[in-house]
C-alpha cells in the first residue's frame, strides 16, 4: 500500500454544519456508552461529504467529538482510500477502475480521457471542477471498463461516453449512473439467456396446496 500523507495546504480550521453534526450524533447513538470511538469511519465519511475531502483540522474535531487521541483517528483515515486527503473537484471525483478485468476492456482509454479533459491524476483541474485518480477494482467487473464518480457507478464505458459525462457533471447536471450500453445489472450484454420467463417471478405458477386437517391429539386417559 502507498503512503498516504496529508495535504500541505490545510484550512485554518473545521466546523461541522448543524445537519452533519446531527447526524454524527446519530451514529454515535449507535454504541454503548463509552464506546463512541466505533462510530469514526461513519463520522470521517460524513466529513467527507460536507467538505469534499478530509482535513487536519476536521480530523482534530472527529477526534475531539469521539473523545478519542488524534492520532487513532489520523490512522483511520490516511489506511483508508475512501478519504481523501487533499481538495478534490467541486463537480466530481473521478475514480477510474484499472484493474485486470477493466484494463483488458479498455481502461487505458478511460484514462487518456481524463487526463486530456482534466490533466494529470492526483491533482485538481485547472477551474477546479475536477479531480481523477486510478483505482483498484471498485467490484463492478462483469460491466468493465467502468469509473466510479462521485458517489455512483458508471460502467460498460467507452471513451466518447465519458467524454459526455464529465461535459454534463462539468455543465451542472447530475447524469444517472448505471450502464452505458443500458446492461440490466450484471446481467451479460444483451440482457438475461436464462429464466426469461416472467411467469417465473408472478406466482402464477404456485400450485395451491391444500392443508389436510390433523388427527387431534390424543390425550392421555386417566388411571
Amino acid at each position: 500500500m502507498s503512503v498516504r500523507r496529508l495535504s500541505p495546504n490545510q484550512p485554518a480550521s473545521f466546523e461541522f454544519t448543524p445537519e452533519t453534526l446531527e447526524k454524527a450524533k446519530a451514529w454515535m447513538a449507535n454504541f454503548p456508552a463509552g464506546k463512541q470511538q466505533s462510530a469514526v469511519v461513519p463520522v470521517l465519511w460524513l466529513v467527507q461529504k460536507q467538505e469534499g475531502w478530509v482535513s487536519e483540522p476536521a480530523i482534530r474535531a472527529v477526534a475531539e467529538l469521539l473523545g478519542m487521541p488524534v492520532i487513532r483517528v489520523l490512522e483511520v483515515v490516511t489506511f483508508y482510500t475512501m478519504f481523501m486527503l487533499e481538495p478534490v473537484g467541486t463537480h466530481a471525483l473521478v475514480q477510474v477502475c484499472g484493474t485486470t478485468p477493466c484494463q483488458v476492456r479498455g481502461a487505458e482509454a478511460l484514462m487518456a480521457v481524463c487526463k486530456k479533459k482534466i490533466g494529470p491524476q492526483n491533482h485538481r483541474s485547472a477551474d477546479g471542477k475536477f479531480y481523477w485518480q486510478e483505482v483498484e477494482c471498485l467490484g463492478a467487473c462483469s460491466n468493465a471498463p467502468m469509473a466510479a464518480i462521485n458517489d455512483y457507478y458508471y460502467e460498460d464505458l467507452t471513451p466518447e461516453g465519458l467524454e459526455k459525462l464529465l461535459d454534463d457533471f462539468a455543465a451542472g447536471k447530475n447524469p444517472p449512473p448505471g450502464s452505458e450500453i443500458g446492461r440490466q445489472n450484471s446481467a451479460p450484454a444483451g440482457g438475461p439467456t436464462t429464466l426469461t420467463d416472467p411467469k417465473l417471478y408472478d406466482g402464477s405458477l404456485g400450485k395451491k396446496i391444500k392443508i389436510p386437517n390433523l388427527p387431534a391429539k390424543p390425550t392421555k386417559e386417566k388411571a
